[in-house]
């Protein structure tokens, strides 16, 4: 349970229109918070608009001015804004680093004394991935206001859930393809689901001993690629032989993909597996989560994974929620 030490009341989130925004946005919305939620095309964030307690509010968060005009009025801002594959100006460099340091300093400025920021799990200067590096520069970057502002840094491994891009992937090839040619089939990681780490972010919001600090967050269970990719043919019924790929067959493989409209896959992503993404310790008691198993939660949605089912799936939870303040 989350003990309340400050008096926070109004949340601005960066990427609060995303995967893992859309549930952190609901869960502030329950606790009565009053949300806002910055986003280039407020088309993309329609589903929000739903919640009582939520603003979209239309901003180029790359505009320096209408960025810190944007956090005016904020308690607190919290930034989820992160990419899996570099396109065009939407780099690691502007999204992972200097995004997080332009909203620390914006907080500074406007005396927005809490920050929470999402980096990833096996961050690091020395990591072989550019991902992996610039979200380090990121947390590099916030922690240099920290004598001004209390901030929290989660670090998860895999996040899933309705509408992830990592099981839904495999259900979408293992549903199509014959054979499944499968790269770094070795590499290890400890799912988390994506209700769990919104609400580690609810609950350090106002808890004062999670200042200052970085949560490593990770699921109960570890998994190779191999047993995740054997686990969604397991729940769709569908068997398909798993051919697994050594380190230059994974490389060319991503390389291939590349090339491809949609990046399935990246040589970036490849590096990244390369370090094995498993926590060091459980999630923090202060953090007052009890992670639930993939085991538990990826059949109801893997079954039933249409984008207007995730959608239908989003109202209904946001008329729950209303329905629960009447």
């Amino acid at each position: 349970m989350t003990i309340k030490t400050t008096t926070i009341k109004t949340i601005t989130v960066l990427g609060g229109a995303g995967f893992v925004g859309s549930s952190v946005v609901v869960k502030l919305d329950e606790a009565g918070y009053q949300v806002k939620v910055l986003s280039r095309r407020r088309e993309s964030s329609k589903h929000l608009i739903l919640l009582p307690n939520v603003q979209v509010q239309e901003c180029d968060i790359m505009d320096n001015f209408a960025f810190k005009e944007a956090l005016k009025g904020s308690d607190a801002v919290i930034n989820l804004v992160g990419i899996l594959h570099e396109s065009g100006n939407s780099t690691f460099e502007n999204a992972h680093h200097q995004l997080p340091r332009r909203a620390a300093q914006c907080c500074e400025e406007l005396g927005i004394n809490r920050l929470l920021q999402m980096s990833a799990l096996r961050a690091s200067n020395h990591a072989l991935s550019q991902y992996l590096r610039s979200k380090a520069a990121g947390e590099a970057a916030i922690n240099e206001f920290s004598k001004k502002l209390d901030i929290t840094i989660f670090k998860p491994s895999v996040i899933f859930g309705r509408g992830d891009s990592f099981l839904n992937m495999f259900t979408s090839l293992v549903k199509f393809l014959p054979v499944i040619f499968l790269a770094k089939p070795n590499a290890k990681f400890q799912p988390i689901w994506v209700e769990d780490v919104a609400q580690c972010f609810v609950n350090a919001l106002e808890h004062t001993e999670t200042y200052g600090k970085s949560y490593e967050l990770g699921g109960p269970n570890i998994y190779t690629l191999r047993q995740l990719v054997q686990k969604v043919m397991d729940v769709l019924g569908k068997q398909r032989p798993i051919v697994g790929l050594n380190d230059t067959l994974s490389m060319a493989q991503a390389f291939m993909l590349e090339l491809m409209p949609i990046k399935l896959m990246s040589r970036d992503n490849i590096r990244s597996m390369q370090v094995d993404s498993i926590c060091s310790a459980s999630i923090a008691d202060e953090l007052g989560v009890t992670p639930i198993s993939l085991d538990v939660v990826a059949p109801e949605y893997l079954l039933n994974s249409s984008p207007r089912a995730a959608y239908d799936a989003f109202r209904s939870a946001a008329g729950r929620a209303i329905s629960a303040r009447r």
